[in-house]
């Protein structure tokens, strides 16, 4: 008896640590989770980043735990050519992505296909989306044709993703793309200020030269941070999802901004507040935390990071780089573009190194200060400081914006001139990096096709209806212009409601 009940016992023994031996395998060869959240319209304007004014304690310990790239740029600075760039892991101008909201009715050029057809073929689920945070979280924005939901083959079949609206267990391994809206310009910015415990305070704002100091544009700047802060917040409701369904340890989180601030030299231009976006990448399971990482990091990067977490081969055809793995096939340089944008064509390109930042503009005969129709809604610091250039009351720098034509060509060096208010590009002394830059142009421009050269399908391209309701608006309802003028937002949701509305009586 006693030697059939020490067998059982060896046997019990044998069956648990087999048990346990495979678990532990499967847990190990578990693929990660990977939850991509894409923060709307903002530069490097977090507390981590040195940001004054704002608190930021989620996204301050998430780079405190994670990996904090210092130097990440856009290689576009609007959102729809940075987002079509991020999930292909392709550059928007070689792809024929550069123009805003474009070529929605024209598939992909073969063989580039959205990342999410890769992660799909590898077991994940892709998710579009996520019903715990508030507006907009659903958003995808990509220049070429495609649907939210459903198969896709890029030539019958669009889908991008699984599924809308959050993740369960039976998910996994999951790939979640999470949009935080609340920092882009809108209606509810008034109401988020109202609603906050911690009022940015205008009076603490520190304004970059560029800006005239005035009351309005000090509270629009606290309003901004507010906003910033709310994003924050929602980032800590997703990281709480992750906890509570027991998936955090094992989930990859990749935090980034799609484009600069709104505002002036922000989104839409090749300047610093345009380009320089926040990047956190956090994976308890994967990355030894607590670094800052100063490499050059393109907005590409992420798609490429993305694949290589999940464990599978980059194509060929990629111009992303994974940047998870240090000192491993680091950028010289970053190739940025800025094309159309509604109603307004720019072909501006920037070439930024670790150093320097060139700037090549093939359109000089306008102004910084176009009068896009959309932005005359939404960027109350123009409006001010046009009526403040009138009177003469702008510096020479703040009047720069506002200058009838732009320069062929700008340097700056970004180290000691972070603001970049000294154009070096006829400076002597800097001959030899201006000619190098332009060697990383022509090196760029050698090896790709840059579709943003060519002329454009306008039928492809077609106009928001901004520029048609500021035409209405000056003749019916010219009180609300004047507004405008004064640095008052009217509420471009609400009007435009009232423009449709008009339309069809």
């Amino acid at each position: 008896m006693m030697k059939i009940a020490t067998y059982k016992i060896i046997v019990l023994a044998l069956l648990f640590m087999t048990v346990m031996s495979s678990a532990q395998q499967k847990k190990e060869s578990l693929k990660p989770n990977i939850l991509f959240i894409l923060s709307e319209d903002m530069s490097t304007d977090l507390e981590c980043y040195g940001m004054s004014a704002v608190k930021t304690p989620v996204l301050n310990s998430l780079a405190a735990t994670g990996i904090q790239y210092m130097n990440a740029y856009g290689n576009n600075s609007i959102c729809s050519p940075s987002r079509s760039n991020m999930i292909t892991g392709v550059h928007q101008n070689i792809i024929n992505a550069q123009h805003h909201r474009s070529n929605r009715k024209v598939p992909l050029i073969a063989p580039y296909k959205p990342i999410t057809s890769y992660l799909r073929e590898a077991g994940y689920t892709c998710i579009i989306g996520n019903k715990i945070v508030k507006g907009g979280s659903q958003k995808i924005d990509v220049n070429f044709k495609h649907k939210a939901v459903g198969p896709w083959d890029g030539i019958n079949e669009f889908g991008l993703f699984d599924k809308k609206n959050g993740f369960n267990e039976e998910d996994q391994p999951f790939f979640s793309q999470v949009t935080l809206n609340v920092t882009h310009r809108g209606d509810w910015w008034s109401a988020i200020r109202s609603k906050s415990t911690h009022k940015v305070n205008p009076a603490d704002v520190v304004l970059p030269p560029h800006y005239a100091d005035t009351p309005l544009i000090r509270l629009d700047w606290a309003k901004y941070l507010d906003q910033v802060e709310y994003m924050d917040y929602q980032v800590g409701l997703l990281l709480a999802d992750l906890e509570q369904k027991g998936m955090r340890d094992n989930t990859l989180i990749i935090f980034i901004g799609d484009n600069g601030r709104c505002n002036i030299r922000g989104k839409g231009y090749m300047y610093e507040p345009g380009l320089h976006l926040p990047l956190i990448v956090n994976w308890p399971a994967g990355i030894t935390g607590g670094k800052k990482d100063t490499r050059l990091v393109a907005s590409v990067d992420v798609a490429a990071t993305i694949l290589e977490a999940a464990g599978l081969e980059l194509p060929d055809y990629m111009t992303a780089r994974s940047i998870i793995a240090e000192n491993k096939n680091p950028r010289e340089y970053i190739y940025s573009a800025r094309d159309l944008w509604d109603e307004i064509l720019e072909q501006s390109r920037a070439i930024t190194t670790a150093k320097y930042r060139y700037i090549k503009n093939n359109i000089t005969s306008q102004s910084h200060d176009a009068h896009q129709a959309y932005l005359e809604f939404h960027r109350p610091a123009i409006h001010i400081m046009r009526n403040l250039k009138e009177n003469g009351k702008l510096t020479e720098v703040q009047e720069h914006f506002f200058e009838d034509t732009k320069e062929p060509e700008e340097l700056f060096d970004i180290i000691n001139d972070p603001f970049e208010l000294n154009n070096l590009i006829s400076n002597p002394k800097y001959q030899e990096v201006a000619n190098k830059m332009r060697d990383h142009y022509n090196n760029w421009n050698s090896k790709n096709h840059d579709y943003g050269l060519d002329s454009i399908n306008w039928k492809n391209c077609p106009p928001p209806n901004a520029g048609a309701i500021i035409k209405w608006l000056k003749k019916e309802k010219p009180e609300i212009i004047e507004q405008m003028r004064q640095g008052i937002e009217p509420g471009f949701g609400k009007i435009k409601k009232q423009f449709k509305k008009r339309k069809k009586q």
